[in-house]
């Protein structure tokens, strides 16, 4: 079994579980299989598994490491996008979606993604630890994580979700009127702007 699993947080865990969805950070592995750094590079993206029949053996030395997700909305809640090649549809809503829900960027679809890519490790991230925000909760959009009782739970039909490596597990939760969010802030604004992560509730 080996440490490449995506949870909500943006750690990477020991899991048998599946994905539907893989992605990477860069080469983060070393020749024994095991991670020895979070992230090598900037952008973090999120693949399709198949890809025009490309064939990969997971943590090969000096390739990149390839990542899990159980669904869309853990990859944003980690701090992921859409790859801009095997995902180009995806990558392109991302992206129109992102803009208009984050306007106080100035950014435009001509931006390069590499800027995008930049407010988001600053959102994500700060060294080794995750960043968080306040908000209202009935404010916030489908698809976006919370964190309560350091358990990661997903918003949905104005309900709560408890994320497992296997799936969601339901939950009834007594909220105060601000949570802790764990997506990035400007995700939070891509899902409220019309794009609407893939979430295996569905």
């Amino acid at each position: 079994m080996l440490q490449n699993r995506v949870n909500p947080y943006g750690q990477l865990i020991f899991t048998a579980a599946r994905g539907h969805w893989t992605g990477n950070r860069g080469v983060i592995h070393n020749d024994r299989k095991e991670i020895i750094r979070a992230f090598r590079l900037r952008p973090w993206i999120t693949c399709l598994l198949r890809f025009k029949g490309r064939h990969r053996v997971v943590m090969t030395p000096n390739r990149w490491t390839e990542l899990f997700f159980l669904d869309e909305a853990t990859a944003f809640s980690a701090g992921h996008r859409p790859c801009a090649e095997c995902r180009r549809e995806d990558f392109n809503r991302f992206k129109r979606c992102w803009t208009e829900g984050n306007p106080q960027h100035g950014f435009d679809l001509k931006t390069p993604i590499a800027q995008i890519d930049q407010v988001l490790h600053q959102e994500r991230i700060n060294g080794k630890t995750k960043v968080t925000f306040q908000a209202e909760f009935d404010k916030l959009p489908d698809g976006v994580f919370i964190s309560h009782g350091s358990q990661p739970y997903l918003k949905m039909a104005e309900k709560l979700h408890l994320w497992t490596p296997f799936g969601y597990e339901p939950a009834s939760l007594f909220l105060d009127t601000y949570v802790d969010v764990l997506t990035p802030h400007s995700l939070v604004s891509t899902i409220a702007a019309g794009y609407d992560p893939q979430i295996a509730l569905l």
